[in-house]
């Protein structure tokens, strides 16, 4: 059964294995800053370093860039691998919760019909279509890493139930400890645990059942509250579009609980971003989602003391799964910010862990459903149920489709939802990547900022597209200036406003002072201090400053390459500081040896040095095979080599540089000056 499952997932997700990365999995993917020793240590002990604070999620992708880098198949096989094993882990826990334990489902001769209960839930679980974000979607690891965590600690903690072993203990607390630091959302684990053993005994006792949990609940509330202040303070779920009043947050849960509900149930039009709710359109509908969660809530906890065993049973295991579900969603309900809000109230990906309950409870309702009657009709009803099963990942295998490419999944998305600023804005950053698909970006970018006036990183984004085209810097200082009107503490976009400002003429010092207000905003960014530093380098008498903010953006990432080089460019200019100089310039090459840059500039300085022209040479070639379009590096590996009279040589690399770059006179004036010296 175990084969079956990771077969049904590779089949289920064989077009996704295939796809690219998408959106944010650039900056989950460990970024190169991040894939050194000393970046593994940032992972863990700088909240900021990356995307979430999630260090056991992002050790795991550190390890695997270790393995294959950027190859997009290592990290789409390991989340399928996640997936299926999260699956039987599934199956493994509802086996030990009715070992033994007929009449938690049914009495004696009816539990025949009950066989193989636990694995028809995990086959759900694996091709339901639901999952099909969390597992196609490289940086939804977290959601399967986490996950399988969250099911080894219950299974571990089961086993400690029963026996009361201190080993067991260990393990489950351990396996909870790398759930939390995978994501926060398994949190939910403890209250999860004393809801199945409410549903295995019917009653929960304080020193058995609760004092064991305590420490969990203890660190469970303490991870959920350190989250939801880096959603805040750190990623920015806070302002106007997150200014909800406590009665529509409330509204907004009974919604969101029967989306998701309806999801599970029929798979249909699912996507990537929703339509965005919008809370002033809140009424009666609203309210009714809410009554009827309470309603039904009421209804399950009278009808488990229905005389009727039956229907006792099935309301029992229905109220735990119900509360399972809610429970399990109750971080992304609506009662805490979180970043995605700013444009949907849902997404698949939520659903994930919550959809357990949900498929575990509704498993056995099918196998009694489908093995009733006579032979024949058990017969037919197992077809039914191979049937369901292969629907359901014959969906699934469409969904994953559209996670191929990004530019692919925003189409798919907008096909549903035209609405969707934000895929508007995601497809016109990828667009923009090509000079072919410039235009439709800029498009998309104005059709976005018509759909949502008020997105701040709609006018950054667009402004950094147009401050890359001819004659449209203008409209780009005017959107780089509205997205800081609306929101002023928008710390990327001083930034870029900055870097705009730096290169124009006579506007420096109003760069500075973006700068400045950026460096306020977000102090503790090695880019900003980066940035400032080479603003600052093209001001005379301005150096020791500058190298003053490349050490302090080296002291807060002593990985970032681009700020050895840049660092090593103005020492080499100053007297008796070359040693520093080429230090950086080898330490830059350590942290990134593919970063052509520096092998050119530390080619440049060692073709200078008496001795180290060897040196030189071998970093030229680099320079040229990490980069063959590098004219630059052709023409000076020219001057090399006419340098040490090897004239062909150099005549051969001046040519290449023309064709280069017909616009570079370097080479073409050493190419005449080499025909002068050979007339005779």
């Amino acid at each position: 059964m175990a084969a079956l499952i990771f077969g049904l997932a590779l089949a289920c997700y064989w077009p996704a294995l295939r796809g690219g990365m998408l959106w944010d999995d650039a900056a989950h993917m460990t970024r190169p800053d991040l894939r050194s020793w000393s970046g593994l240590g940032r992972i863990w002990f700088s909240v900021g370093a990356t995307q979430q604070y999630y260090p056991v999620l992002h050790t795991a992708f550190w390890l695997e860039h270790r393995l294959w880098g950027d190859a997009t198949l290592g990290y789409h096989l390991v989340n399928v691998f996640l997936h299926a094993a999260s699956a039987c882990l599934v199956a493994l826990i509802l086996r030990r919760l009715t070992d033994g334990r007929s009449d938690l489902l049914a009495e004696g001769h009816e539990r025949r019909r009950y066989a193989g209960v636990e694995w028809l839930a995990a086959a759900i679980f694996t091709v339901h279509p639901v999952c099909v974000e969390s597992v196609a979607w490289i940086s939804e690891q977290k959601n399967t890493l986490s996950l399988l965590f969250y099911l080894l600690a219950a299974l571990a903690y089961l086993k400690f139930d029963a026996r009361r072993g201190r080993r067991a203990y260990v393990a489950a607390s351990l396996f909870f400890l790398l759930a939390l630091a995978t994501k926060t959302v398994t949190a939910s684990l403890p209250a999860a645990l004393l809801l199945v053993l409410w549903w295995q005994r019917g009653r929960i006792a304080w020193k058995r059942d609760v004092v064991p949990l305590l420490p969990w609940f203890v660190l469970a509330a303490a991870a959920g509250l350190f989250t939801a202040w880096v959603e805040r303070r750190i990623i920015g779920a806070q302002g106007a579009p997150f200014a909800l009043s406590a009665v529509e947050r409330l509204l907004l849960a009974g919604r969101v609980v029967w989306f998701y509900l309806g999801k599970l149930v029929w798979p249909s039009r699912l996507m990537f971003i929703y339509p965005h709710w919008q809370m002033t359109a809140a009424g009666a509908g609203w309210l009714a989602g809410l009554a009827g969660g309470l309603v039904l809530t009421l209804a399950l906890w009278l009808l488990r003391r229905s005389g009727r065993a039956p229907i006792a049973r099935a309301a029992a295991a229905g109220l735990a799964g119900w509360l399972f579900f809610v429970g399990s969603l109750f971080p992304v309900l609506g009662f805490f910010n979180i970043y995605p809000f700013l444009f949907s109230y849902v997404a698949d990906h939520f659903q994930y862990l919550p959809s357990v309950g949900v498929i575990a409870v509704a498993a056995p309702g099918l196998a009694l459903l489908l093995n009733r009657g006579s032979p024949a009709g058990r017969a037919s009803g197992r077809a039914a149920g191979v049937l369901l099963v292969a629907g359901l990942a014959v969906l699934s295998h469409r969904q994953s489709r559209i996670y191929r490419d990004s530019q692919t999944l925003y189409r798919a998305t907008l096909a549903l939802n035209p609405a969707c600023w934000m895929a508007r804005v995601n497809l016109a950053v990828e667009l923009a990547e090509s000079p072919a698909g410039v235009p439709e970006a800029l498009a998309q970018y104005a059709e976005a900022l018509r759909l949502n006036p008020a997105n701040a990183e709609g006018h950054n984004n667009y402004a950094n597209l147009l401050a890359t085209l001819p004659g449209r810097v203008p409209e780009a200082l005017a959107h780089y200036e509205q997205a800081l009107r609306l929101r002023p503490d928008f710390a990327d976009a001083h930034a870029n406003y900055a870097n705009l400002l730096a290169a124009l003429p006579g506007r420096v010092p109003e760069a500075l002072t973006q700068y400045a207000e950026a460096l306020r905003l977000a102090p503790g960014t090695p880019e900003l201090h980066y940035s400032l530093a080479n603003a600052l380098a093209r001001i005379p008498g301005r150096m020791p400053e500058a190298l003053a903010h490349y050490a302090e953006a080296l002291r807060l990432n002593p990985d970032f390459a681009q700020a050895h080089v840049n660092l090593a460019n103005e020492l080499a200019k100053l007297p008796g500081r070359m040693p520093e100089a080429l230090a950086h310039y080898e330490q830059a090459l350590r942290i990134d040896p593919r970063l052509a840059l520096a092998h050119y500039n530390l080619a440049v300085q060692l073709s200078e040095i008496p001795g180290r022209e060897a040196e030189a040479r071998r970093h030229y070639e680099e320079a040229l095979r990490l980069r063959p379009d590098y004219a630059k590096a052709e023409n000076d590996l020219g001057v090399l080599d006419a340098r040490q009279g090897r004239f062909d040589e150099a005549k051969r690399h001046w040519e290449k540089a023309v064709q280069l770059d017909p616009a570079y006179e370097d080479p073409r004036r050493n190419l005449e000056l080499l025909r002068r010296r050979r007339q005779p």
